[in-house]
């Protein structure tokens, strides 16, 4: 089968010799995307739709790990960015975009006031937890989930390699919708949290007021409260997750979907916490890329003027209805299942009796990527996604968790696998 992505593995293994891993994201390397049955290598993309270097065609349900909401070249900010372009992409000063974007991250978002921006997501976070360490003189952090590369996102998890001891101390993981965890960093180290911050949600929704207790925990011990909204934001509500859910945090982190692919991140928040920055160093060279900014001020303007969302939430739950119906109608429950938010749901693979989870998606992968789908077990929505893809998707998984479902009835998943399995590995999410 691996005649199909020849180019790819080409590329791959031209690339192993400059690049480590190949690539300069996880999500994006060969950790995810198992060898021989896999493309590793993106040629173009244009809406809904990618092309690998070997030319074969995808639905792309990834879509740049979330970062892509209006589609691949979007002609709004293609052009906005083509525009600026013209007109020069970084200046000795400041330019006028770095306000205008402010000012509608300011106009959308419930809890910001003021607006800074960095051109990653863990330069947002970090940048959050910089800011509420020295307001708070506190050290310590309690953390929900994945944050980014920086030590001390980082250093709570498998990944830890070359983050100090004495760093990964401040650090403390608590568990989402388990209100008790995180009570009890607040109990071990009183008065000594300076922030807590989480995925205000992800693989599932807030239960039994998790989200409203959590503000109601920071308030209570003068913590403050941040939201990483790197993917929320902008994708499930205009104001992200903090608006949908009804939670207002004192700082939220943004990215991925601020610019439709372009590299943009940023931190807002009440004016009373973000004025500190003129003390706090926080301070980029590209922060103020106006190409980045142009293509931020598309993509806000067409997400306040056009159905974007509700597009995506729209076909997102046909997605999820869909997928949940094939499931059952395999007998896949007790081995896949399907959560989140439509616009962001994720297939949850599941190791039960000799049945291997890390196998099933595996096999997974291997028959839908041959299949012209592009996924790796979420649904990343695009506004370009169209109801004839979201077809393609659920006649995809039609033919495919049959072939799951016999194969983990006969446990003989590892036998109809083309390439060895992939191995557990660090767990971004879920």
């Amino acid at each position: 089968m691996s005649h199909r992505y020849l180019k790819s593995e080409q590329w791959l293994e031209r690339a192993l010799k400059t690049i480590p891993l190949g690539s300069q994201t996880f999500s994006k390397s060969k950790t995810q995307y198992p060898h021989g049955v896999s493309p590793f290598f993106i040629e173009k993309g244009l809406g809904s739709h990618v092309w690998d270097v070997d030319g074969n065609e995808y639905v792309d349900f990834v879509n740049s790990l979330a970062a892509i909401t209006l589609g691949h070249n979007d002609p709004d900010v293609t052009g906005a960015v083509s525009t600026q372009l013209e007109q020069g992409t970084l200046f000795s000063l400041p330019h006028r975009l770095e306000v205008e974007v402010a000012e509608q991250i300011v106009k959308m978002v419930p809890c910001a006031e003021m607006v800074r921006f960095g051109k990653n997501g863990s330069d947002a976070t970090t940048g959050a937890v910089r800011l509420a360490r020295a307001l708070t003189g506190r050290d310590h952090v309690a953390l929900c989930g994945y944050h980014g590369w920086q030590d001390w996102s980082i250093g709570v998890t498998s990944r830890h390699q070359g983050v100090p001891e004495a760093v990964r101390g401040l650090s403390h993981a608590f568990q989402y919708n388990d209100l008790d965890s995180l009570h009890q960093i607040f109990v071990s180290y009183p008065d000594q949290i300076a922030a807590v911050i989480l995925e205000p949600m992800n693989v599932e929704f807030p239960r039994d007021g998790f989200l409203h207790n959590v503000r109601k925990l920071c308030d209570q011990y003068k913590t403050l409260l941040i939201f990483d909204e790197v993917v929320t934001g902008f994708r499930l509500a205009l104001g992200g997750a903090q608006d949908l859910l009804g939670v207002t945090p004192d700082l939220a982190c943004f990215g991925k979907g601020l610019a439709n692919g372009f590299p943009l991140s940023a931190i807002a928040g009440r004016e009373k916490f973000m004025n500190f920055y003129e003390e706090v160093f926080f301070s980029f060279t590209f922060g103020g890329d106006a190409l980045a900014l142009a293509a931020a001020l598309a993509t806000l303007k067409k997400l306040e003027q056009e159905p974007v969302l509700q597009n995506m939430a729209q076909r997102g739950l046909v997605v999820k209805e869909g997928t949940e119906r094939l499931l059952k109608q395999w007998g896949l429950e007790e081995y896949v299942t399907i959560s989140g938010h439509p616009a962001w749901s994720f297939l949850r693979f599941r190791s039960v009796s000799n049945v291997n989870e890390w196998e099933v998606k595996t096999l997974f992968l291997q028959e839908v990527f041959c299949r012209g789908i592009l996924s790796l077990g979420t649904h990343n929505m695009s506004y370009a996604h169209s109801d004839s893809d979201v077809e393609c998707l659920l006649r995809v998984y039609g033919e495919v968790f049959p072939i799951i479902a016999d194969a983990v009835h006969k446990k003989d998943v590892l036998a109809r696998l083309h390439c060895v399995p992939l191995r557990p590995l660090f767990k971004v999410r879920g």
